[in-house]
């Protein structure tokens, strides 16, 4: 049985000529901007021509490029190394969203190998539409190939992906000296509460990942979640990442950041983490101000993300793993729209 797996991610640019038509597709996606066709191209080109330049200053602090291609690519290795260590006759491949390699890229690297099975693993742990539901979308769009196809729709509450954070968070904290003072932060990217409201199960589900995660760190008992990343005028989810930094330095308090919803670095984490909130953080007084890394390749991370291929091999359709459903309140739950079909 040859058996492919596909690695979902956003994608990044790969230099700064590319910033401008990555941000392009990033904001015509009508997952994004739900607006008519034209009026969505017309907003999406817009914004990426007025956000090009800070976004390439962003780029460039990195080198130059995203760093998230590499780091997937290092992750899908890992992977396929564990499937190929389990007796898999497998390959990892990576479709990302609004950079190469695109979909259509992908699929026809997919239906060149002719895998018997396909499982579309996202590396969002949450789901959301405007995330894994756009990949899953895109991909289905695109993939004519053989195979009987799978989705891992999300793993919010997978014990390996908890235990990937906590040890990132305790070892940024023992490094520290262990200071007791420290609120953490489980820092997420936001998303427009509109699309929450009408059923998008991604708050639920980064405040599952935060309260997983901080059952293992009781040493650390003083959490919060907050979200980043904010874009445009429509009312976010709250409260911000800077309202939390804010908040702590009105109760006296550091912070220890955690990314709760990124498994790999990109430029929330390396400029708007590293550089723009530790600069608030530093105007603030906030003292200390630490980052955690993500789980990048993680021995726990990428077990669980192959125990959740080789759960989903027996089975059809669209299905979490780890002990997670959704409320019923949450409709754009693929699982649970699936199931109640």
């Amino acid at each position: 049985m040859k058996l492919a797996v596909v690695l979902f991610n956003l994608g990044g640019p790969d230099s700064l000529k590319a910033v401008r038509p990555f941000l392009f597709n990033l904001f015509r996606d009508p997952a994004i901007i739900q607006l008519p066709a034209p009026a969505r191209y017309a907003l999406a080109a817009l914004i990426s021509t007025t956000r090009n330049k800070t976004a390439q200053a962003n780029y460039a602090i990195m080198g130059g490029r995203s760093p998230l291609l590499p780091e997937t690519e290092t992750q899908a290795a890992a992977l396929e190394a564990v499937l190929k260590s389990q007796g898999h006759d497998a390959r990892v491949f990576i479709a990302m969203r609004y950079w190469h390699p695109f979909a259509d890229e992908t699929a026809k690297q997919v239906a060149a190998y002719a895998p018997d099975e396909i499982v579309l693993l996202p590396l969002y742990p949450q789901f959301s539409t405007t995330t894994t539901g756009s990949s899953v979308k895109d991909w289905t769009k695109v993939y004519k190939g053989p195979g009987r196809t799978r989705t891992v729709c999300c793993y919010p509450t997978a014990s390996g992906l908890a235990q990937a954070h906590a040890a990132e968070i305790r070892k940024v904290w023992d490094a520290a000296g262990r200071p007791a003072n420290v609120r953490l932060l489980f820092s997420a990217h936001g998303l427009p509460q509109q699309i929450v409201d009408a059923g998008d199960p991604y708050e639920a589900q980064i405040n599952a990942t935060a309260a997983t995660v901080a059952a293992l760190l009781p040493e650390l008992s003083d959490w919060r979640v907050s979200f980043q990343s904010r874009v445009g005028r429509l009312q976010w989810l709250k409260p911000s990442t800077e309202d939390a930094i804010r908040a702590a330095r009105d109760d006296g308090k550091g912070v220890l950041v955690s990314p709760i919803a990124f498994v790999s670095e990109h430029v929330e984490t390396l400029v708007e983490l590293d550089h723009e909130y530790a600069d608030l953080a530093k105007e603030l007084g906030v003292a200390p101000y630490l980052r955690a890394r993500t789980p990048g390749v993680g021995a726990t991370f990428i077990g669980d993300l192959a125990t959740a291929v080789t759960q989903a091999l027996p089975r059809d359709g669209v299905a979490s793993f780890g002990p997670w459903l959704c409320p019923a309140a949450h409709g754009k739950c693929p699982h649970r729209h699936e199931a109640a079909a």
